[in-house]
């Protein structure tokens, strides 16, 4: 970094009973208060450099030996003012970009011109600071944290403006022709190669090469010297947000654990002062969001929703929520389950996390989804298609990349139905998260996302769990989300011994499982004893395959598998058809029109002979456990 010394005398101040002074042979006449220390000095070197030490000396007549002049609004404070008394009497003073700030606004103050005595102060300090300060890259910075401390004088003397155009300019250049300080220097000059070329193992590490010496400014700082940055052009939307992500893994570290601990504080003065932090970082954030670039990956989506979990601890602003919530939507396949488990704080919900910001993030998702785009009509006839032209061409290369665009957002589905999936048994184990919400997320997803049901079963099945209150009603209404026909072998295992799902779940269960073996003719899956006794008991082998389906009727492949039952005996039928009316169907099980038991009837009455004895089995033996209690 770049320093300066102005002045040849040696360092002559020094402290008396708190009481700054200079030795010299003369006398002192002159008593100067500033920040409640007072200073023994001379009019002479000090009157013949400061015009405004002259005016208040011929506006208030002496009435002692020594004038005393106070100056309570003195900028920069005791340190500033000895540095300008300093310069007045020829000592020895350094200056750099730590200090030249509060020197500048104490030089002002004094009014130390070209108008009293060429080359004055402030004249050296505006020469220093253009030819030297602003020409550095850590010298600019350096310098313009250290207007924090001065902000309206900074403001008024153009030095935090003319700070933020030197950063700006000097990050929109290459490092190489950049003067940084001599670590930076070699730290960054290191990652380019001999020849000037950069290699490719630190490539990124180079265009970026400034983010971490922003990161140290304060954020409304900052905020000015990114959008300088940003209005240039030239620095890509990607670098950007990765400095954004510097800057906040630097001011926003452990937000929830700093609210937990200010949350413990019991005296009003520990409280104001946790308001006035949580304020603070409020601002840095809803700042940080403002900045985000508008392209899709600019940011990671882990880092949106680090930074969506912030603004819900610290209580940030609506608008600032929703558009975090839009940009997580953008990406939403690449984010991971722990990211959006977001606690929720709110007084309306005793929910451990916040599941109304994940339903509207996976909502605006669903919005961007957009049709698959249809096959443009073809020529009729063939020289039409020799004689096309260029917009042809350039119309059939815009459809072709819609197909992918459009492909790309079927597999994000895909991705993003898992990640729902995953998040729905982290949420289940909530014993305050309502049913209500439970089924939103997961009716969210189309049907087309999921492949299986094997994570969705999962999670019905620890909800069940850690919601033993459920009714018959409640319990069949969150079932009714599951498609049985896409659970795995083991999924189906699983829930045929599951106790706390709704019969009729566990016989569709079953059937498919039946069904499946059927289907592909091959052997029904390892049973568990008891339902092996019980087809055993039905003369039902399990270790032979079921019979092979019907080939001569025509049927929808989602209903193949009512084949083998149309022609079971009508003694079996009739039993079926009793137990079905014994069994008691609820709201959620009948239309309004009552077609509700109509369609359950003839849907079990397409079974299949053998699995229709152990359906007949299954709830007769639940009707008398049920009448038995």
């Amino acid at each position: 970094m770049k320093f300066m010394k102005l002045g040849s005398r040696p360092d002559t101040f020094y402290s008396a009973e708190s009481v700054r002074t200079v030795s010299s042979e003369v006398s002192s006449d002159l008593i100067i208060e500033v920040k409640g220390c007072k200073y023994l000095l001379h009019k002479f070197p000090l009157l013949s450099k400061c015009l405004r030490l002259q005016r208040i000396c011929c506006e208030s007549p002496e009435r002692s030996q020594h004038q005393i002049i106070q100056l309570p609004d003195f900028p920069g404070g005791i340190e500033a003012f000895e540095l300008c008394a300093k310069f007045c009497y020829g000592i020895t003073i350094t200056l750099s970009a730590y200090n030249i700030v509060a020197a500048q606004c104490a030089a002002e103050y004094l009014q130390m011109t070209e108008d009293v005595e060429k080359g004055n102060l402030i004249y050296k300090l505006e020469v220093f600071f253009n030819s030297c300060i602003l020409q550095g890259w850590r010298d600019s910075i350096v310098t313009l944290q250290s207007t924090k401390a001065f902000p309206l004088w900074s403001e008024d003397l153009g030095i935090t403006s003319r700070c933020i155009e030197s950063i700006a300019s000097k990050v929109l250049t290459h490092p190489s022709k950049v003067s940084l300080s001599h670590s930076h220097s070699r730290r960054v000059r290191d990652d380019i190669s001999c020849n000037g070329a950069e290699s490719q193992r630190h490539k990124s590490t180079t265009k970026g090469w400034w983010a971490e010496d922003m990161a140290e400014l304060g954020i409304d700082l900052y905020w000015r010297a990114m959008i300088a940055i940003k209005s240039g052009g030239k620095i890509p939307t990607n670098l950007i947000g990765q400095a954004l992500q510097i800057y906040a893994s630097r001011w926003l570290p452990n937000i929830s654990r700093q609210v937990k601990a200010n949350q413990g504080a019991t005296s009003d003065s520990d409280s104001d002062s946790t308001g006035e932090v949580s304020s603070k970082h409020r601002l840095l954030l809803e700042s940080i969001v403002s900045l985000i670039p508008s392209d899709k990956g600019d940011v990671s989506c882990s880092f949106l929703l680090k930074l969506l979990k912030a603004a819900n601890i610290l209580n940030a602003s609506s608008s600032s929520k929703m558009e975090l919530a839009r940009r997580v939507a953008l990406q939403l396949e690449e984010a991971r389950v722990s990211d959006l488990l977001i606690p929720s704080l709110s007084y309306s919900s005793d929910t451990l996390y916040d599941v109304d910001i994940v339903l509207t993030i996976l909502e605006e998702f669903m919005l961007q989804g957009q049709s698959p785009p249809t096959s443009p009509p073809r020529s009729r006839l063939g020289f039409e298609r020799r004689r096309r032209s260029r917009s042809a061409e350039n119309i059939d290369f815009e459809f072709q990349e819609n197909r992918r665009s459009s492909s790309a957002s079927h597999s994000s589905k895909l991705k993003v139905a898992k990640i729902m999936d995953g998040y729905l048994q982290e949420i289940a184990r909530d014993i305050n998260l309502p049913l209500s919400k439970f089924i939103a997320i997961a009716e969210k997803i189309p049907d087309f996302s999921r492949l299986d049901h094997d994570d969705l079963y999962r999670a019905i099945d620890i909800y069940l769990k850690a919601h033993p209150d459920l009714n018959k009603s409640e319990r069949k209404k969150l079932c009714r989300i599951l498609d049985c026909k896409k659970l795995s072998v083991e999924a189906c295992m699983h829930a045929a011994q599951n106790e706390k799902l709704p019969l009729r779940v566990v016989v569709q269960v079953l059937f498919f499982e039946q069904a499946r073996a059927a289907t592909v003719g091959g052997k029904v899956a390892e049973l568990p004893s008891n339902i092996k006794a019980l087809l055993a008991a039905h003369n039902i082998d399990p270790s032979r395959p079921p019979r092979t389906l019907s080939t001569t009727t025509s049927i929808r492949g989602d209903d193949q598998w009512s084949v083998s039952g149309l022609k079971s005996p009508k003694s079996r039928t009739s039993t079926l058809r009793m137990k079905l009316a014994e069994d008691d169907l609820d709201e959620y099980d009948m239309n309004p029109d009552g077609l509700g038991r109509s369609s359950k009837f003839k849907a079990f009455c397409a079974l299949p002979t053998g699995p229709k004895k152990m359906f007949s089995k299954l709830l007769s033996i639940s009707r008398s456990g049920n009448e038995k209690n």
